[in-house]
């Protein structure tokens, strides 16, 4: 049996039978049913944030953001991330500046993108990269300083809190998706998270075509709703959070151990973080290293992930921008299985094959090197 990178957390069946027999009774599928606006209500109760839309994907709560923002012209976001961010910012006309990031935290790196605003710059779009909690406050400071918007790309992020409160309180949007592989899922999904009540009732008219009534139309809009069927999956994972977050913790832990004296490097997580274990990434030494421990672990029926490469900066839609560090650590990051069923034993076995896989490349090396 194969180890994939990821799989999603079901709840039990009966549950979610259960939503879906009541789904069946009401004939209501869509457009603002009665589980969207439960799971709307639970999970602004369970995050503690103000304000939150549940969209139909993280992709498409990005562009909503851009779009309610107003934004134009330039802004700067991260090389390093999931094409959806960029992509987003190009599929609304404005501009991606990529500014490079730290090579610790993985994260956009504050101190560099002051030296990127200018005159056409209109917001900073910035990704909590895995789950790591981007500089809010430094972020934050230089928007504040140079009047620009902040969203937070917070796809990965779902129960990451900073300094005791939850991540996505951050910016003047934060966006999230739900999609299968998060740690936290409705099939497929997403949200929005503002604490503005104009932008979100200026989202929330978006979600639905622009409607205000029936017969009336204000903002543009698009198709941005979810259905029952992912509210109810919602409604059913969430009751699990916590005991989700804990798998995640331990075995990312024991990952740590095991892996502990090689020659690979981890993401450095934010200070004053209280992390979500969303992925595992590791960094080899070099590309080469990389390869070769994946062909070994690929050959034993264990499928790891290289997220996110190559650097959104190569993009072909993207002006080639200098972003040397993204450039250099995109190469090297793999991202081991990570999911509640995972065991253990499961995770000593993947740790075991990339040890074997490193010494026998230290062992070509050897052969290679002139004595």
């Amino acid at each position: 049996m194969s180890i994939t990178v990821t799989k999603p957390f079901l709840p039990p069946y009966s549950e979610y039978q259960a939503y879906i027999r009541a789904i069946w009774e009401r004939e209501r599928l869509t457009n603002n049913g009665p589980l969207v606006n439960d799971l709307e209500l639970k999970l602004k109760e369970h995050l503690a944030v103000d304000h939150l839309l549940f969209v139909c994907n993280g992709t498409t709560a990005i562009q909503m953001a851009i779009r309610a923002l107003d934004l134009r012209g330039e802004i700067i976001t991260t090389p390093f991330s999931h094409v959806a961010t960029t992509a987003s910012i190009v599929w609304q006309n404005c501009q991606p500046v990529m500014v490079d990031i730290c090579p610790k935290t993985l994260n956009i790196d504050p101190n560099k993108i002051e030296q990127a605003i200018t005159r056409q710059t209109s917001a900073i779009l910035a990704t909590h990269v895995f789950g790591n909690p981007c500089d809010v406050e430094s972020i934050g400071a230089i928007a504040k300083r140079r009047g620009l918007r902040v969203i937070y790309d917070a796809a990965h992020a779902f129960g990451t809190q900073h300094q005791g409160r939850s991540l996505l309180v951050h910016g003047d949007i934060a966006t999230c998706s739900f999609h299968a592989t998060k740690l936290f899922h409705t099939i497929e999904g997403g949200a929005v998270i503002t604490s503005d009540v104009e932008l979100m009732k200026r989202m929330a008219i978006m979600r639905n075509f622009g409607h205000v009534s029936a017969t009336e139309f204000g903002d543009v809009g698009t198709n941005g709703k979810n259905s029952e069927m992912h509210a109810a999956m919602g409604l059913c994972n969430l009751r699990y959070i916590q005991p989700i977050l804990d798998v995640r913790r331990r075995l990312s832990e024991r990952y740590a151990a095991r892996l502990a004296g090689l020659p690979v490097g981890f993401q450095e997580i934010a200070a004053h973080a209280q992390y979500n274990y969303a992925y595992l990434p590791v960094i080899f030494e070099d590309e080469a290293v990389l390869l070769k421990t994946l062909d070994q672990l690929n050959s034993n029926s264990v499928h790891p992930r290289r997220c996110f490469y190559p650097s959104l900066s190569k993009l072909p839609y993207v002006t080639r921008q200098s972003t040397p560090i993204a450039d250099q650590v995109s190469p090297r990051v793999l991202c081991l299985p990570l999911y509640h069923t995972l065991s253990l034993e499961d995770v000593d076995m993947i740790c075991e094959l990339i040890k074997r896989s490193m010494q026998k490349n230290g062992s070509d090396r050897e052969c290679d090197s002139p004595h």
